[in-house]
């Protein structure tokens, strides 16, 4: 009822600020459901503050939710001399709707928020207004200052400035317009409950009045402890009254009885006080004076004596005029007393009633006081709530209107900056880490040594050749070429003398470098001054001996079958004239057989005899048998491992392979390994590092 009683509550007025309703009337009041844009060569611009128009559709709520695709693009053109909006082709006036067109009703408005020339095409697209208020209250913040205040703080993004300004504005606006109207409602509700009420108990006076005049009227109650006075006074009256009646009686009831007792005998008269009758009194002295007469004269004379009967015929006479006008008076004190009695009791029932009376009066009377006391009441909040009308403003205060940033607050370039970078180093680190987590080849040198006791004798990093190389095998790397000084340093190579001067290179499978190996070192122990020669064993897959362009030559199968000898199958080498390389010689056919003819052991008798070093090319172990047959003639045994391109499995069943245990002094070449950082180096040394220039042959090192 008290409807300027404002007692708001800061949480709940942030709710109904950011609340659907009141965005919705922003986004028609401003028309954000038909923005404005300039259509640029790389990418379109709002067009807010350089439009001349904006556009406003009488029916907004019937665009379409949702679109197939990008929404439609409709350009147009204003003329500033005539202005005139160019539209589909026509000429349009404005603030005058447009009622021929598919999207409904439109008009073109001047633009109040222009201040800049469009440089580019002017399009305008639809948007449904709850798509609109959904992107508004997205970008919207409210919040109180603190626990303690009642001050609400607004905070708007928006790519243009102006616009974000107007949408605060246009949401303070609707905010107090919306207090303003809910009070004015709830003032005209209460209002026309105060009226209809009014009405009501109006009516309900009225039927009280009638009914306290009606009860008045047939009651006889008209001012009750008045009334109740007069009858108690009444009552005493008749009390009064019929206690002297009373008296009246008994005396006469008593002069009676002396009337009748008396047998002419004199005697003392009963008093008649209290019986205002002179006639009684009259015949009671007379009586009384005749008695007496009889009696005096009795005792003197005879009974016959005339004077005597004269005396005693009086007195008969007298006593019947006496008790007559008893009886008479008898009669009417009971018929006063009979009245008077009546009265009393009427009197006295009328006294008795009063209270119930009263009672009923009290209650009627306190009915209608409560009505009376509520349409006081209700006549005195109508003219308040009619007061409420009067003011036009709301009960809340803007402390400060919406107002830009100076610079954008979204995105922040050093943010985005390291965010980018952040989120590149995560997913290259992501990649890798996924990559070499679900990679079943050898990545790592634990991985090796975790699954074999064998020694890891050297590490070959991943060669990348950026020049024009003078041999498609050798490396001319600086790096690769100390790394295969390394090798030989540690195999104890350079000493003088070495008894182990027959080295196998082998691997698991095809692919892991043997060639690469076993060429590169035969070459590194020959630029040492040691005579070298260079076996292709692999019988089946002769890479050494096709990269050194020697397929059409005698070879090791050749000799194996008595076509050649020694001198035929060594061939010198173009880079050093120490290193002699021994092709695997023509295709011939079943090749185990030729290896157990026993030229083999002639072979390397002569070898051994002839050169210092004794390099063999063999075949995978996984593939080819005819690799165990020459563990015997071996000194050294390299085991070739290719970082990436081993499998793992197989590394893991080198513990309990058997097939390395018929060689010599198995040591493991980790073949291949690529860089893992993003800083080159000069120097071979670490883990992982690429080597990208060329050395010529024969540059000092």
């Amino acid at each position: 009822m008290n409807v300027f009683d404002s007692k708001k509550i800061v949480e709940n007025e942030i709710e109904v600020i950011s609340s659907r309703s009141l965005m919705s009337e922003v986004a028609n009041d401003l028309a954000l459901y038909a923005q404005t844009f300039e259509d640029g060569s790389l990418k379109s611009r709002s067009a807010y503050t350089t439009s001349p128009v904006k556009i406003e559709l009488r029916e907004p709520n019937k665009i379409p939710l949702v679109y197939e695709g990008e929404p439609k693009k409709y350009y147009f053109s204003f003329d500033t001399s005539t202005k005139k909006v160019r539209f589909g082709g026509k000429s349009y006036a404005v603030d005058s709707w447009i009622t021929d067109l598919p999207m409904g009703d439109l008009r073109f408005l001047l633009n109040e928020r222009q201040f800049g020339e469009p440089k580019d095409l002017l399009y305008f697209t639809l948007t449904n207004p709850k798509v609109v208020t959904m992107e508004l209250l997205d970008n919207l913040k409210v919040k109180s200052t603190n626990k303690l205040s009642t001050i609400v703080s607004l905070s708007y993004k928006d790519a243009v400035p102006e616009r974000g300004e107007d949408v605060l504005n246009g949401l303070i606006i609707s905010y107090n317009q919306k207090a303003v109207s809910d009070r004015n409602a709830l003032a005209a509700n209460t209002l026309k409950f105060i009226e209809d009420r009014m009405e009501k108990v109006g009516n309900e006076l009225a039927d009280l009045e009638k009914e306290i005049q009606e009860y008045r009227a047939t009651k006889g109650v008209i001012d009750l402890s008045e009334q109740g006075r007069l009858y108690l006074k009444d009552m005493g009256d008749y009390d009064r009254q019929i206690g002297d009646i009373n008296r009246q009686l008994q005396v006469l009831n008593e002069v009676e009885s002396y009337v009748v007792s008396k047998k002419n005998e004199g005697g003392l008269v009963p008093s008649t006080l209290g019986v205002n009758d002179p006639v009684l009194a009259r015949l009671l002295e007379k009586l009384y004076e005749a008695e007496i007469k009889y009696a005096r004269l009795k005792k003197t004379t005879a009974e016959n004596n005339p004077i005597l009967v004269s005396i005693r015929n009086e007195i008969e006479k007298i006593r019947p005029s006496i008790l007559e006008n008893i009886r008479n008076q008898q009669g009417n004190l009971n018929a006063s007393l009979g009245s008077l009695s009546y009265n009393s009791g009427k009197s006295s029932t009328a006294f008795k009633n009063i209270p119930e009376q009263e009672r009923n009066l009290l209650e009627i009377t306190r009915r209608k006081g409560i009505k009376s006391n509520l349409f006081l009441f209700l006549q005195q909040k109508r003219e308040e709530t009619a007061l409420t009308y009067a003011p036009n403003s709301s009960d809340s205060r803007l402390v400060d209107a919406a107002e830009s940033s100076l610079v954008p607050v979204s995105p922040k370039s050093l943010f985005a900056y390291l965010a980018g970078l952040a989120l590149a180093v995560t997913i290259g680190v992501c990649f890798v880490i996924f990559k070499e987590r679900f990679n079943n080849k050898v990545l790592f040198r634990s991985e090796i040594e975790e699954n074999t006791n064998l020694p890891i004798v050297a590490e070959f990093s991943h060669l990348k050749n950026k020049g024009v190389k003078a041999h498609p095998v050798l490396s001319y790397d600086l790096g690769i070429l100390e790394q295969f000084r390394q090798l030989c340093a540690k195999l104890g190579l350079y000493r003088r003398k070495s008894d182990k001067n027959k080295i196998l290179v082998t691997s698991s499978v095809s692919g892991e470098g043997k060639s690469f190996v076993s060429s590169n070192l035969a070459n590194s122990l020959a630029l040492s001054g040691k005579k070298v020669a260079l076996l292709d064993m692999d019988l089946r897959k002769p890479n050494t001996t096709n990269l050194y362009s020697l397929g059409a030559e005698n070879g090791l199968i050749n000799y194996l079958k008595g076509e050649a000898k020694f001198n035929d199958i060594l061939h010198p080498s173009q880079e050093n004239d120490l290193l002699k390389i021994v092709p695997a010689g023509t295709k011939g056919g079943y090749h185990s057989k030729l290896l157990l003819n026993g030229r083999m052991e002639i072979l390397f008798d002569y070898l051994t005899d002839n050169f210092d070093y004794i390099v063999i090319d063999s075949a995978p172990l996984d593939f080819v048998s005819e690799v165990n047959f020459l563990s015997e003639f071996c000194d050294k045994t390299l085991f070739v491992v290719r970082h990436g391109h081993t499998p793992k499995r197989i590394i893991k069943r080198l513990r309990q392979s058997a097939k390395l245990a018929p060689f010599n002094d198995v040591g493991i070449i980790f073949n291949g390994v690529k860089k893992r950082g993003m800083i080159k180096g000069d120097y071979g040394y670490g883990y992982g590092i690429e080597y990208d220039y060329n050395i010529p042959y024969g540059s000092q090192m």
